[in-house]
Parts: structure tokens; C-alpha cells; sequence
């Protein structure tokens, strides 16, 4: 995976640079606004990592000039803003994701493998197969052969996701983040109610599919 990081405080830019390709993701480090959308404008990454409050363009204007421009790939803000109301204004200019200063490191790294899953995978089919079952995106249903899994909306989001990453963990915070939004006081146990009646609603229609709980981290699908 390659990233390009904008961070204008140098300390911090220079630790994240080192955090991350000691990860194996190659990371380009610019110190501007400017040269972020030059960077980004003349290279291809699969995500940008964009500063809010950075000299000569700002993370935000960064983003929407960008976005303004047809470009696809992903892009997290960074920034120490953490009231909703700048939460909602950085995934309006076009921001896949955004990440609350100060933060750990292993959450960055979860949530850049989650944007890099997202950012390679193909425009997704409106109805995908599975089998005997269809998975309808427009509709929000779910098929077995000739008949409808009732499934609440929650419960068809989290299956959803969990068809997009087969096979990969899927962390408890981005199923939260994805589906709740991190502002939200859904919990871990709210999480785990659904995927508990998820389970059975699969098993009952004979389904091949296994939702492994990972231990302290999250679920993974499998398709036997």
C-alpha cells in the first residue's frame, strides 16, 4: 500500500512516516497543503493521510479540490477537532475517514487496512451471488433461492460488510464507525447482539456461511 502523508508539525509527521513503513506501507511525507495536491495530483496512492490545519491549503480545501477533480481514492483527515460538527464538515468535503487527535496507533493502522480494502476493491454489483443467495444492495434484501432472510437494517449492514472483507477480520470499531458512526453510544455488546441474531437467521436458512468471533478484535465471515 502507498500513502502519502501531509503533516506540517514535524515531530509528528516524522514518527508517523517511521510507524508506518515500518508496517510495509510506503509513505511519502509533504509539509504543506500545496504540495499534498500536487503529490496527489501527479502520483497514485491508495490513501492520503491529510492534516487539517496545515500552511497554504488546509486538509479540507486539500480534500474538496481534489474531490472537485475526480479523484477516487481514500482519504483520512487528521485533526485535533474532535465536535461533530467538524466531523460532519470533513466527510462532507469528501473525507473517507477521520481520526481524532491524539490516537493510538494500532487504531490508524486498522483503519488504513480497512481504506486500503476499500480503495482496491472494484465498483461493487448491485446484487451480489453467493451461492443460492443474492445479496441485494438497492433493495437491502437478502435472498435464499426463492425466499427473503428478513433481516433488520442493522443486521443487513453488518452482513454487507462482512461480504465485503470475506475472509479478513473486521474490527469492532469500524463496524461502529461504518454503521453507527464513532459519535454514537452503541457498544461492543449492542455489536454483538446483532451479529448473535445474525448467526441465527443464516443458520436457519442453511446458509454456508461462518461468522468467527476473533477474540478482543472483531468478526470474520467465511464461506464453507
Amino acid at each position: 500500500m502507498r500513502v502519502l502523508l501531509a503533516e506540517d508539525d514535524l515531530k509528528l509527521g516524522k514518527l508517523i512516516q517511521y510507524m508506518l513503513e515500518q508496517n510495509q506501507l510506503a509513505t511519502e511525507w509533504v509539509k504543506d497543503g500545496e504540495q499534498a495536491y500536487d503529490y496527489a495530483s501527479y502520483d497514485e496512492y491508495d490513501v492520503i493521510i491529510l492534516d487539517w490545519m496545515m500552511p497554504k491549503m488546509s486538509g479540507v480545501e486539500v480534500c474538496k479540490k481534489l474531490r472537485a477533480n475526480g479523484y477516487q481514492k481514500a482519504i483520512m483527515l487528521l485533526t485535533a477537532r474532535d465536535a461533530v460538527e467538524d466531523r460532519v464538515a470533513g466527510l462532507d468535503a469528501g473525507a473517507d475517514d477521520y481520526l481524532v487527535k491524539p490516537f493510538e496507533f494500532d487504531e490508524l493502522m486498522a483503519r488504513l487496512r480497512a481504506l486500503g480494502r476499500r480503495s482496491s476493491q472494484k465498483i461493487q454489483l448491485d446484487v451480489m451471488e453467493l451461492g443460492e443467495f443474492s445479496l441485494d444492495r438497492t433493495s437491502k434484501v437478502l435472498r435464499h433461492k426463492d425466499s427473503i432472510i428478513q433481516l433488520s437494517p442493522r443486521e443487513f449492514q453488518i452482513f454487507d460488510l462482512l461480504v465485503q472483507n470475506v475472509g479478513i477480520v473486521v474490527p469492532r470499531d469500524i463496524i461502529l464507525d461504518r454503521i453507527w458512526g464513532l459519535e454514537s453510544e452503541v457498544s461492543s455488546n449492542n455489536i454483538d447482539s446483532y451479529v448473535k441474531l445474525l448467526r441465527k437467521k443464516l443458520e436457519a436458512a442453511e446458509g454456508k456461511f461462518l461468522i468467527n468471533t476473533i477474540r478482543g478484535v472483531g468478526y470474520k465471515l467465511e464461506i464453507k
